[in-house]
């Protein structure tokens, strides 16, 4: 069969079959590869079109507080925990965090879930930037002199609901919102249809293909992303707009937590931090690779594009003049919508600029569905089914097109701005606070009981997470945000105390500066699992010259990024409280709420999800541990002599004796 053995060299040529590693596991062709892929997931709809949109929203200078805070103590820390797992278990969200503790296959779980359904919402926003892209070609451009009008009849052509209402205590809903048309629009399905099967393209061969494509599509929209700034800034009048933001300072916004959760979730989605590809896409590159580096690298990279980039859309909102009215909100992804196309109006050759604007953007957008699909796709494909990765990424492929559907109505407009609310201000935060904080408390666990108790665990832990609800709980009922914080930090030091008191004396001695009576009880309650976990991490991931997963990381995986999410996670309740009269937004909630519920089922009852991984793998993580010695990879330790002493700890764990 001449013609098929040609036909397969093609293939092989245009989309060759990924390299192999030691282990047998599919290999980045290279790290730029995974870094670019990694970044092209990163950069997207989130930066140009979802950004601007929130900072509009809460315009001024004191976004910046909440929206960088977020990035350093939240971001990098918990991308670090992301791809370092991934790296160092060589696998997806379930199989890594099942290696930190089985418990954790539900929290495994939880990203995969957001990526599904995050995605199919997302191909919508690409079929509306195709219906741009279409009318690109039309001269003049059909949106002149009618941007909005354009937008809402052309593009989304949603006819306006029949807004319900609250009772004026807000006690009751008056009238629920009638959604009356819900027909499909025709071009809406067809361009999600297209939109599909570039994603399937770019992904079914696996990461061999995947390292390709993402060259293209990292490389064209740092090109005209500055090419679309210059011209904005350009504008008459842009300097306002540019002021609105870097030059307003509204210190009384601090006080709203809306401006808290928001930049949280904005910064959640825009890097993808619990959207669980940098754990899956980590898991493909070699073992020993600068995770933590890489970690940082991608982090600080999307900060820089998407606040670079905001400047085009800021420049036209002063050209406009369209300034934010208070009480006003625009929708998540309008404002890139409403400012972007206005600027290639003022530009020579406007039509040029139209479709390579649009191309850009689905360029960019597409990028990050297909790292987002990419995400089910690894899971099904470590869970040991005999299907081929072809075959499960064709199935992915087509069950997500028929549930990309509704969003194709002429109500999809109101049911994406409903879910992608509720999923990134309630499963997405509580997807990143179960990957931080359980496990930092689970993770080798038995070491903490076998030195100190398991009454001793039990009675600090119930003190640590029920500070978060007693604290939070408290705050919300008087409407005393200090006084919260204060009886929910005073119970934990209550229950610390007790737990320290009622502990038996560790065998094995805490670090050197912890090594003291009733100190050392503490230290191995409060600090030994994040530890731990560090270390045992540092073995794999922090080799040579990588940098290492510093010493105060698991500290703020555990007593910062933990809290601050449980309180942003709490601002969401009260928020739905004023929302609830929109059937909208009522199935974003429950759509997140069963996302929770989930991950929760998978903490009780692990052993039913253990489907979502090959059985021979079902196991890893349970080994037997001794406190502060080192859980080695076992084939590496045996091939290279090495052996767990002193001198391979690290840190302030430096100087101390490792025998029980």
């Amino acid at each position: 069969m001449p013609i098929l053995n040609f036909l397969r060299k093609v293939v092989n040529i245009v989309a060759p079959p990924p390299p192999k590693s030691t282990d047998g596991r599919d290999q980045w062709p290279s790290r730029a590869a995974f870094l670019l892929a990694a970044m092209g997931g990163c950069a997207g709809q989130g930066n140009l079109l979802r950004y601007p949109s929130v900072v509009y929203n809460n315009y001024g200078l004191q976004w910046f507080i909440p929206y960088l805070l977020a990035v350093t103590l939240i971001a990098i820390p918990a991308l670090i925990l992301e791809i370092s797992v991934g790296q160092a278990y060589r696998g997806g969200t379930v199989i890594a965090f099942n290696n930190i503790n089985k418990r954790l296959r539900g929290v495994g779980l939880g990203p995969v879930i957001v990526s599904f359904i995050v995605t199919q919402y997302f191909t919508v926003n690409l079929a509306w930037i195709m219906t741009y892209f279409r009318h690109s070609f039309t001269s003049p451009l059909p949106w002149t002199g009618r941007i909005e009008e354009f937008y809402n009849k052309n593009v989304i052509a949603n006819p306006e609901p029949i807004l319900g209402a609250l009772s004026d205590d807000g006690k009751s809903v008056l009238s629920f919102t009638k959604y009356p048309y819900i027909n499909l629009i025709g071009e809406t399905v067809g361009w999600s249809a297209f939109v599909w099967l570039l994603i399937w393209l770019s992904i079914w061969r696996g990461v061999g293909l995947t390292g390709r494509v993402v060259w293209f599509t990292m490389g064209l929209p740092i090109v005209t992303t500055i090419i679309f700034v210059g011209r904005s800034l350009s504008l008459e009048n842009a300097s306002a707009g540019v002021r609105l933001v870097w030059a307003t300072w509204r210190s009384d916004q601090l006080r709203s937590g809306t401006v808290w959760q928001t930049a949280v979730g904005q910064v959640f989605f825009s890097t993808g931090v619990g959207f669980g590809y940098f754990t899956s896409y980590a898991s493909y590159n070699q073992k020993h690779s600068n995770a933590v580096m890489d970690a940082i690298l991608i982090c600080s990279s999307n900060v820089l594009f998407e606040n670079f980039a905001a400047f085009a859309a800021f420049g036209v909102i002063g050209y406009l003049r369209r300034w934010p009215q208070d009480g006003v909100r625009l929708g998540a992804f309008v404002l890139g919508f409403l400012t972007l196309p206005e600027a290639v109006l003022h530009m020579p050759g406007s039509n040029f600029w139209a479709v390579l604007l649009f191309f850009t953007l689905i360029v960019l957008g597409f990028s990050s569905a297909f790292v987002m699909l990419d995400v089910v796709a690894t899971m099904w494909v470590d869970s040991g089914t005999k299907l081929s990765r072809p075959t499960i990424v064709t199935t992915l492929t087509l069950v997500s097109f028929l549930m990309c559907l509704p969003y194709c109505t002429q109500f999809g407009y109101y049911l994406l701005d409903g879910i992608d609310r509720w999923i990134n201000n309630v499963a997405l935060v509580c997807v990143v606070w179960s990957e931080v904080v359980m496990s930092t408390t689970v993770y080798r666990w038995t070491d903490v009981r076998d030195q100190v108790g398991l009454p001793a665990f039990v009675v600090y832990n119930v003190g640590f997470f029920g500070a978060q609800v007693f604290g939070i709980a408290l705050a919300h009922g008087i409407g005393n945000p200090g006084a919260g914080a204060g009886a929910g930090i005073g119970f934990w030091a209550v229950m610390s105390v007790i737990a320290t008191l009622i502990a038996e004396q560790p065998i094995s001695p805490a670090p050197r500066k912890w090594n003291r009576r009733f100190i050392d009880r503490f230290w191995y309650l409060a600090f030994y699992t994040g530890n731990q976990l560090r270390r045992d991490l540092n073995e794999i991931v922090g080799q040579g010259r990588n940098w290492k997963i510093p010493v105060f990381v698991p500290f703020l995986w555990r007593y910062v990024s933990g809290p601050v999410l449980a309180i942003i996670f709490s601002f969401a309740f009260p928020e739905f409280h004023t929302l609830r009269y929109d059937p909208m937004m009522i199935a974003g909630f429950i759509l997140s709420i069963l996302t929770l519920t989930t991950m929760i089922a998978g903490f009780v009852m692990p052993r039913y999800y253990g489907k979502f991984m090959s059985p021979e793998r079902r196991d890893e993580g349970s080994e037997p541990t001794t406190a502060n010695t080192l859980k080695l990879d076992l084939d590496e330790s045996v091939s290279s002599g090495l052996s767990v002493d002193d001198s391979s700890l690290d840190g302030i764990d430096n100087g101390v004796n490792n025998e029980k």
